[in-house]
């Protein structure tokens, strides 16, 4: 059926003010970013610097440990998403491939965890890093990170297994490879679309994360990205113009990740999409 020119020209103005919308915030960001104090608290306020302050990003990576900062968020998101790999992958295996009693049960009791809110139980984990003595630690984030990751990510890989056919392995086991073999060897290869999406999951939901930075680390040292940012927001006043552009520099690495794994990225969310 043959579209009428006018409901073509809807459709495209329709979705170019919702792009407009949804990218309006970062345009604000990006323009305070650029603009000194002076501008930023203007009235009436104006959205194009008079001039760009360059300077806002020299004076906040030279002022400020944003290295650090961005080191620290480097190694807990990198950790957690090590960690929740190595174990969501087995995890999932054995969900999509052996039949065992309360194997339904347990897999939505892990989507039903997925969907309590971490508030709750963040004063219990509190306590237990106390005792375990990982308190201001770069450790008890990683773990942490994972713990939080790990249900949605066995459920998304579950899924992902599930679309492979099982004779595939059943060929392998019959030439004699084992379990693990044929897991590691045929069925793995197969589900890296899989695997990237459960990485830039969990890097992301690590990288963003900021209530457990909050709670379980007290070291400016050791202060993740999110938590670094609160250097900005003074008692008396908010330095917006630093904060924003803080905030542009602490979304690239996610981005520049996006951009190398999109394709793998998309492939294994249309894979984790089915019900195993």
């Amino acid at each position: 059926m043959r579209r009428k020119p006018g409901f073509t020209i809807f459709v495209y103005a329709a979705i170019t003010i919702i792009v407009l919308v949804l990218l309006f915030p970062f345009f604000v960001a990006l323009s305070t970013a650029f603009k000194d104090l002076d501008e930023v608290y203007a009235t009436p306020p104006y959205w194009i610097p008079h001039r760009l302050a360059f300077e806002n990003f020299q004076h906040i990576w030279g002022k400020y440990p944003l290295a650090q900062y961005f080191l620290n968020s480097i190694i807990v998101a990198g950790g957690a998403t090590i960690l929740t790999t190595l174990f969501c992958i087995p995890a999932a295996y054995a969900f999509a491939r052996l039949r065992f009693c309360g194997r339904k049960t347990l897999l939505f009791t892990l989507l039903v965890v997925q969907m309590f809110s971490p508030i709750i139980v963040v004063i219990v984990l509190y306590k237990i890093m106390v005792a375990l003595k990982l308190y201001d630690t770069l450790s008890s984030l990683i773990i942490v990170n994972a713990v939080f990751t790990l249900a949605f990510a066995i459920w998304m890989m579950n899924g992902y297994f599930s679309t492979i056919p099982k004779e595939i392995e059943e060929a392998a086991l019959i030439d004699g490879c084992s379990r693990f073999q044929s897991m590691t060897r045929i069925t793995l290869p197969i589900a890296m679309p899989g695997v990237v999406t459960v990485v830039i999951y969990t890097f992301i939901t690590a990288w963003n994360e900021f209530m457990f930075a909050l709670t379980f680390v007290s070291s400016t040292e050791k202060r993740p990205l999110t938590l670094g940012l609160y250097n900005f927001v003074g008692r008396w006043q908010i330095s917006w113009h630093y904060l924003m552009g803080a905030a542009l520099l602490a979304i690239i690495p996610v981005i520049l990740l996006f951009m190398v794994i999109e394709k793998q990225l998309v492939q294994g969310l249309a894979g984790g999409a089915v019900k195993g």
